[in-house]
């Protein structure tokens, strides 16, 4: 296993990767913190472009953890579906969902 670095050294690499770029944009769409976290977690040997398509309708009507449980796991999957290994994505977006909403209001 590698070692970790010291926090000194970690600390200057994100202070040139800010200098470099300090307003960083990803390719996911997203519309908060939530459908990022749910974006990158469809993302997994998937494309961006991908990603973006299944979620556009999605993030247009689910942009909570609770929205999302609302929308349950089968309509995820109808949204999703285009997206390798959907149906454990599925189940596991509903299962950080649930952890959001009951630890975390």
């Amino acid at each position: 296993m590698a070692k970790q670095l010291p926090y000194h050294t970690i600390h200057e690499i994100f202070t040139r990767f800010q200098a470099a770029e300090p307003e960083p944009k990803g390719e996911l769409n997203h519309t908060n913190a939530y459908t990022l976290l749910v974006a990158v977690a469809l993302s997994a040997q998937a494309t961006d472009v991908g990603v973006n398509k299944a979620t556009a309708k999605l993030f247009e009507i689910v942009d909570t953890p609770q929205k999302m449980l609302d929308l349950g796991e089968d309509a995820l999957i109808e949204h999703i579906k285009t997206i390798g290994l959907y149906r454990n994505k599925a189940k596991n977006v509903m299962k950080l969902s649930r952890i959001l909403v009951e630890e975390y209001g």
